[in-house]
């Protein structure tokens, strides 16, 4: 769990092969809770954007911005495969951060 409290690039979906949401945090717990909890208005509480599927800590802000800004450029597809090469199975990581998984597997 120490890697949540670090910067982090993260990439969030509301299914599988759904809407993707890519955000950078300096804390991943507190950032889940607000969207989870849609504290957030915007993008992710409009089109239920929940289920984190991949994310990728850094030593610095700067290098999580970086990495960040370099993902949103990428096709749809390189991200999809992005998230699959490390969670093939499409499983919320929050449940692994200490969160009430959104569901055991996403919805296919």
């Amino acid at each position: 769990m120490r890697e949540a409290k670090r910067p982090c690039v993260y990439l969030l979906a509301s299914r599988r092969h759904g809407t993707l949401y890519i955000g950078v945090t300096s804390n991943l717990l507190a950032r889940l809770h607000q969207h989870r909890e849609g504290l957030i208005p915007g993008f992710t509480k409009t089109y239920a954007v929940h289920h984190l599927v991949w994310f990728e800590p850094h030593e610095t802000m700067e290098s999580a911005i970086l990495r960040e800004k370099a993902l949103k450029k990428w096709r749809r597809d390189w991200k999809l495969a992005l998230i699959e090469r490390h969670n093939p199975e499409w499983l919320d990581l929050a449940a692994g951060l200490g969160f009430e998984p959104a569901s055991n597997r996403m919805i296919a």
